[in-house]
């Protein structure tokens, strides 16, 4: 940086750090601005039963000011306001501003009484909660810390049940082993709520449909002294009605069956409002215990809904198998929403049955007996745009290269009535090199990817035996994908046929048995295969056929806690030309000269490759986020491919915008081999990944949003082959770490509901591929930054 801009910069921050002060000048005398509230926990409570701060800020009822770079400038602008004008530009002030947050020890002391229920709730019953304030650092400031003393808790003596409902007792029992509470645990009140949900969930699921969590209540008895707690479970009956004396009438509850279900696909809740008779008019057709409701011609044939609704008349009420009917719907792609209600069907006294034993298991002959009911099941699904298109667009750039690529596709939902989707996209990019010295500047590519995804399995046999496999699916797919860059021009074209599927709400599978790629390289610049001193990459720009197999596995926890931690698991493994190594070693030999087998007058190729990323998303507020993830890859050719390295497209890059944001991507690595004399089109390549992100994410006004971020890793080449490679270049135990590039960065995101716009800053910290005594970077010049465009989240 030059003296102007580190002045600039300097007198920037000392107005920055003005604000700190000035904002005290408006504070009433008597009144004290709230700068800290902290939270001192029991450090003699032991570890596994300590609360935390955490658990307990939440009910403070008075926070401080945000602030920013350590001022308060929210409170500084909205002090700027005239409260006399309400003009744009006050308004503006008063809506980015925050208004000075003064002591309040009402709010003081209710904060205090929070936290004695909690820590009552969570069995803590001897606790002590108390608080002091700091004013005396700053005449108009003011701080305040909480102090918790826990005491011992009260633990759970004895368990006993009370079953008013005396049918629900032989099945509650039956499923004790999997109770939640347990004699000698902490009397938590969070802990007893959570069991009475899982026995309403466990009832739900055996037919009981009005069964919820007020039905069981806890008696406590807190008598026997020493804190110890008698806890006695009560399942109350059914509250049926009143009396014609108000008095209320009980009784056990019902088991529940499924009567008609009503499927409404293209239900319009819009033309329902402007008609509430539409629906008594639609035409209806029946199929395997389905009825089908639809306005003229149906546009889903009734198959496919049979296949994704689990249950038909007279099964027993399942919530577990209604969530899965749900989420089954949804994932056809098809409906953009979908309810299913049930209605009690009236039956007079005379007519009404009852069972007397509910499971495998159960004894018939107690002589207790409980009524059954049916249930009349609606299923409202409202349709999404069966045609839509998109468009994406990425871009990177550093002071000598710029990079754009743009993708525009199209959708079919429903293009042969069976929920099938039909996908169409066309991408463009185009790269240009600064850098005086390039040969040559510009590189194009230009593809199309269609493909058709079935929400089924397509197989020669019956796909009955899939039935316990949630939203199984199979994609075909064909691209054709052309790149002209600066030494080389290549097509590659591309079939595959796939499954995917889940086994619950948060792990998804695909599994693609026929995978393959034709590398057709048209054109080759002489001179840069001369100048390519690595023979082992040198190969990896010749013709040749790819045809293997391929296995992801994809764990998202963040649908099985919105808004809160969550985990993402990604693997991948692919293999290929096995099968292919098999037949021609058993019916044909080498081409005379070669050492290797061909098909259709290419090499194929015979390699494995495997990634692993492991992120992990820890909520440090409301909006505050940290981020990380762990990424390791590597891949290694043999056989046919012995001496040859695995694909082009197959090896690793570091940099861009997912990755190593203070590089473009194919700018570092591999190891710490010199920087190539000739950058005009970047070619780091490896056959080994190891990465590490870390990224704060933060609000800073309505949809933008903020973050900082750092980035380790670097790519290597696994074995050495002919020679040609250089050691630096070579993954070594003992010294890879050293090899590690390092970056930090800036990040701006546009979120705007439907998808995230972002724009990363990456500064160069440690450049392996600098000579020795270099590689730390301490002038940050533009040179040593990259500028990444993306959508959606890195990680």
């Amino acid at each position: 940086m030059g003296r102007r801009s580190v002045r600039a910069a300097a007198i920037a921050l000392l107005c920055l750090l003005g604000t700190a002060c000035s904002v005290t000048r408006h504070i009433p005398e008597g009144s004290y601005l709230l700068t800290r509230v902290s939270v001192e926990t029991d450090k003699e409570a032991p570890r596994q039963e300590r609360i935390t701060a955490s658990e307990l800020e939440k009910y403070i009822r008075q926070s401080p000011n945000k602030r920013f770079l350590g001022t308060y400038f929210y409170v500084w602008l909205y002090e700027q306001a005239d409260t006399a004008k309400h003009n744009r530009w006050n308004n503006w002030k008063r809506k980015i501003g925050e208004a000075p947050v003064l002591l309040d020890m009402n709010l003081t002391e209710r904060s205090l009484q929070n936290f004695k229920i909690y820590l009552d709730s969570k069995g803590f019953y001897a606790s002590e909660a108390s608080y002091e304030v700091d004013s005396t650092r700053h005449p108009h400031k003011a701080s305040v810390t909480y102090r918790i003393r826990q005491g011992a808790p009260y633990r759970i003596d004895t368990i006993a049940y009370e079953f008013r409902d005396r049918f629900l007792e032989p099945i509650i029992l039956a499923d004790t082993a999997r109770s939640l509470i347990h004699r000698g645990d902490i009397f938590d009140i969070t802990r007893l709520d959570a069991e009475r949900t899982r026995i309403a969930t466990y009832l739900k699921e055996r037919g009981y449909y009005n069964f919820s969590v007020s039905s069981i209540e806890y008696v406590a008895d807190t008598l026997q002294g020493g804190q110890r707690v008698g806890v006695t479970m009560v399942v109350k009956p059914y509250l049926a009605g009143y009396n014609a004396q108000g008095e209320p009438i009980f009784e056990d509850h019902k088991v529940y069956r499924i009567g008609q279900v009503d499927v409404f696909p293209e239900y319009d809740p819009a033309a329902v409002r402007m008609d509430s008779t539409l629906l008594q008019r639609l035409d209806t057709t029946r199929y395997e215990g389905l009825r089908i409701i639809y306005d003229g011609k149906p546009h889903l044939r009734p198959a496919v809904l049979r296949q994704t609704i689990p249950f038909y008349t007279n099964y027993l009420y399942n919530s577990s198998q209604v969530n899965r009917a749900y989420s089954d719907l949804i994932g056809l792609g098809y409906f953009k929403s979908a309810r299913i209600a049930f209605t009690e069907q009236p039956a007079a006294d005379s007519t009404a049955s009852y069972v007397s034993y509910i499971g495998a298991g159960a004894d018939s002959t107690a002589g207790r007996f409980t009524k059954e009911g049916y249930l009349q099941c609606r299923i409202l699904c409202t349709p999404a745009l069966k045609q839509s298109f998109k468009a994406d667009i990425e871009g990177s750039t550093t002071s000598s290269f710029y990079g754009l690529k743009a993708t525009v596709g199209y959708q079919n939902r429903n293009i042969f009535r069976g929920a099938e989707s039909f996908d169409v996209s066309f991408t463009a990019g185009y790269e240009f090199m600064k850098a005086p010295d390039a040969r040559k500047k510009t590189a194009k590519e230009f593809g199309v990817t269609t493909s058709l995804l079935f929400p089924r399995f397509l197989s020669p046999w019956s796909a009955s035996r899939f039935h316990s496999i949630n939203q199984p699916k199979t994609k075909l797919e064909v691209s054709v994908n052309y790149q002209d860059r600066p030494f080389y021009r290549r097509t590659l074209s591309s079939a595959s046929f796939s499954y995917l599927w889940s086994n619950n709400r948060y792990s998804s599978f695909s599994l693609r048995p026929i995978d393959i790629n034709v590398v057709d390289v048209s054109y080759l610049d002489a001179q840069f295969l001369e100048d390519t001193e690595n023979e082992y990459l040198k190969k990896s720009y010749e013709s040749q056929f790819i045809g293997g197999l391929n296995f992801s596995y994809t764990y998202n926890g963040q649908l099985r806690n919105l808004g809160g931690n969550s985990t993402l698991i990604r693997f991948n493994l692919e293999t290929a030309g096995n099968l292919i190594d098999g037949f021609e070693h058993l019916f044909s030999r080498p081409d005379a000269g070669k050492e290797y087998y061909s098909i259709f007058g290419l090499r194929y190729a015979q390699y494995f490759r495997a990634d692993l990323s492991l992120s992990r998303t820890i909520m440090l507020g409301e909006k505050v986020a940290l981020a990380g993830r762990l990424y390791g890859g590597v891949g290694m050719a043999y056989g046919n491919s012995e001496g040859v390295t695995i694909p082009f497209d197959r090896l690793f890059y570091a940099g861009g915008s997912g990755g190593m944001r203070g590089w473009t991507p194919r700018t570092l690595g591999p190891g710490s081999v010199p920087k190539p004399s000739d950058t005009s089109y970047p070619t780091q390549l490896g056959d080994m990944k190891l990465e590490a992100n870390l990224e704060l994410r933060f609000p800073i006004w309505g949809i933008f949003h903020g973050a900082t971020f750092f980035d380790l890793g670097n790519i290597w080449y696994v074995r050495q082959t002919d020679g040609s490679i250089p050691d630096a270049a070579l993954f070594h135990f003992d010294s890879f770490y050293k090899q590690l590039g390092f970056n930090t960065g800036l990040g701006l995101r546009l979120d705007i509901k439907f998808v995230v716009l972002r724009l990363d800053w990456g500064i160069q910290l440690h450049n392996p591929n600098n000579p020795a005594g270099e590689r730390w970077i301490h002038d940050f010049r533009w040179k040593n930054t990259a500028l990444n465009f993306g959508v959606g989240y890195p990680f």
